[in-house]
């Protein structure tokens, strides 16, 4: 459920919106109410409300004003309630980060369609954040190498560091921990032993862990299909790709792409 902020001087209106709208059906509940700007934006600092209904004109601070200042510290969106002779204020108000506004008397249609397009852009907001984590999770520091990538460059076991330099020159490959192990001439449990003992991991994880990250890169690029990165990294079929893909970032391919504004950032220095 979302948490609602009711910000409205006038006590009739104000026990109105709390009372008389069905809340629950929205999806929502009044996690409190203030009678004027300035105990709005305490009430905001305290409750940190999903959303704010306020008034545009109130006592000490406007409803603007108010949403203006909240917004420095807190994260919410916000509903001003105006009347047609501030219609053209309101409209002003949403380039200081206002997500709707509504004419009073309040119509709970409107207030619902105002509320789905919010809770729209907050699955949204959350879908990209989960994204950005899971990619940050991957990532060591500004060098963008994946922790069990440094941890390889890192490693005193010559036959560690052997099998990583091979997945780096080679992982478009069919590769396998029997192939590899040959061509270190040795046995392919005496590799998998080093490689769990040193970076805790088998060789297929790291393997697919250096194509994703190498994925990542070119589909942040946007110059290839997902079916071409999958040929591109070594897969040999487009669904283990995408489940791999899944399984180390979260998300789909497809997912990732329609995502990926907020994280080329992240990606391109992969």
């Amino acid at each position: 459920m979302l948490k609602v902020l009711i910000v409205e001087d006038e006590q009739i209106i104000r026990k109105g919106l709390e009372l008389a709208i069905d809340w629950t059906s929205l999806g929502c509940v009044v996690s409190g109410v203030a009678k004027d700007g300035a105990e709005g934006l305490s009430r905001i600092s305290e409750l940190k409300p999903d959303i704010v209904l306020a008034d545009i004109r109130m006592p000490k601070l406007s409803g603007l004003e108010m949403i203006e200042k909240a917004l420095k510290d807190s994260s919410f969106f916000s509903i001003i309630l105006t009347s047609y002779s501030e219609f053209e204020l309101a409209k002003e108000a949403i380039h200081i980060g206002v997500s709707d506004y509504l004419l009073k008397p309040v119509d709970e249609d409107e207030l619902r369609e105002a509320v789905e397009k919010i809770k729209e852009k907050i699955a949204r907001k959350n879908k990209l954040e989960k994204v950005e984590e899971l990619s940050r999770e991957k990532i060591l520091n500004a060098d963008s190498d994946w922790k069990i990538f440094k941890s390889a460059e890192k490693s005193m076991d010559v036959y560690v560091k052997r099998t990583y330099d091979i997945i780096k020159e080679r992982y478009r490959e069919n590769l396998s921990i029997t192939r590899v192990a040959d061509e270190l001439e040795i046995s392919p449990s005496f590799l998998s032993r080093r490689l769990k003992l040193d970076l805790g991991s088998t060789f297929v994880d790291i393997l697919n862990q250096y194509r994703i990250k190498t994925a990542l890169k070119l589909l942040s690029e946007g110059t290839m299909r997902i079916y071409e990165v999958s040929d591109a990294v070594g897969f040999n079929e487009y669904k283990h790709f995408c489940s791999v893909f899944k399984k180390y970032i979260g998300v789909s391919p497809t997912e990732f792409i329609k995502n990926g504004a907020g994280i080329v950032s992240i990606s391109k220095k992969l």
